[in-house]
């Protein structure tokens, strides 16, 4: 069964910034490890959206990845053992697209390793993979 064209959009959304975080996390000459941990932010994001979607459970416009994934767990009870990267990923998201907060090689694998962790549960919650 394929997701439901609005869960495929946020999907489609989603794969896009976590190629640009893994592709990041690459450069060799002046990376930008804020990019990393803010796109690996963003495929979460969308991948909790998707997963709500796809079950057909509506979600406010909001970005702080505990509180979709407190609407997730309904259907993915399984997710709460997602929390505490969840909580750090969005700390690290919005601290480091300010001055005074720079990210670096090990927060940008942390953020990379946390995104590839939901991005499996859901994709495979969605049959995707």
């Amino acid at each position: 069964m394929s997701p439901s064209p609005e869960a495929a959009e946020w999907i489609n959304k989603a794969e896009g910034d976590f190629h640009t975080a893994c592709r990041e996390l690459q450069v060799r000459e002046s990376p930008n490890y804020d990019a990393v941990c803010f796109h690996a932010q963003q495929c979460v994001e969308k991948y909790l959206k998707a997963r709500l979607a796809g079950a057909g459970r509506g979600f406010p416009r909001i970005h702080d990845l505990e509180a979709l994934l407190n609407r997730v767990l309904p259907i993915e009870p399984e997710w709460e053992s997602f929390r505490q990267e969840l909580q750090r990923l969005t700390d690290m998201a919005v601290e480091v697209r300010y001055p005074g907060a720079d990210a670096d090689l090990d927060d940008a694998h942390e953020a990379v390793r946390a995104a590839e962790r939901l991005r499996s549960a859901a994709r495979h919650a969605m049959k995707l993979s």
